[in-house]
């Protein structure tokens, strides 16, 4: 299959709406957050250059190339997650008929339990950083697309939550107690900060209260 990132949006959704494990909601959410971090960077784009906002002018520019590189890591995971849940799904084809073979398949499942389990974390901690990006945008953007920095903060809210609701699910098989608790302590935090940063930004537009 082709890297997903390079698929149609039309082929991406039929390829997610197959009976194929992956891409699923992982996936979906790196695009999710990637969408969000475009969002925003577009604001700043659409604010760069125009004389009513040449206070905010070099501040946009750096707030454009900030959500450009989160936009592109994020664009990467959505790949990347489908190929973490691929290494489970591996591991549970290997041979089981020896104690010894057991033993290599249930390490190669827990590996692949965790790798799983990483990578939707990554996205969630990569797409936090958008939503300083976001809030800046929104307060003294364009006027005219603040509309679309608070969809590009919503979307962003989306992909960490769904990111993280993929880490939460891996983390029930994961035998290793140590890793379960320092990762759900983790993923706590990024939820907190996600529904945080949503009300305070979609709030401060005067346009949406929650």
């Amino acid at each position: 299959m082709a890297d997903l990132k390079d698929l149609t949006v039309e082929k991406f959704a039929e390829i997610t709406a197959s009976d194929a494990p992956a891409p699923g909601g992982g996936s979906v959410s790196a695009m999710a957050a990637s969408i969000g971090a475009a969002l925003a960077e577009m604001v700043a784009n659409l604010t760069i250059g125009k004389a009513k906002y040449a206070d905010a002018e070099e501040e946009m520019k750096a707030l454009s190339a900030e959500a450009a590189v989160l936009r592109k890591e994020l664009v990467l995971a959505i790949q990347k997650d489908t190929e973490s849940f691929n290494l489970y799904m591996d591991a549970l084809s290997m041979p089981k008929d020896t104690d010894e073979q057991k033993a290599a398949r249930k390490e190669a499942m827990q590996n692949g339990l965790k790798e799983a389990a990483k990578v939707p974390l990554s996205v969630a901690e990569t797409a936090v950083k958008i939503f300083p990006i976001a809030e800046a945008v929104v307060a003294r953007g364009n006027s005219n697309a603040v509309t679309d920095g608070l969809v590009g903060t919503m979307m962003t809210r989306t992909g960490i939550l769904g990111a993280l609701l993929n880490v939460k699910i891996n983390l029930g098989s994961i035998k290793d107690e140590a890793f379960v608790a320092d990762m759900a302590e983790k993923v706590k935090a990024l939820e907190e900060q996600a529904i945080a940063w949503e009300k305070k930004i979609l709030e401060s537009s005067g346009m949406i209260q929650l």
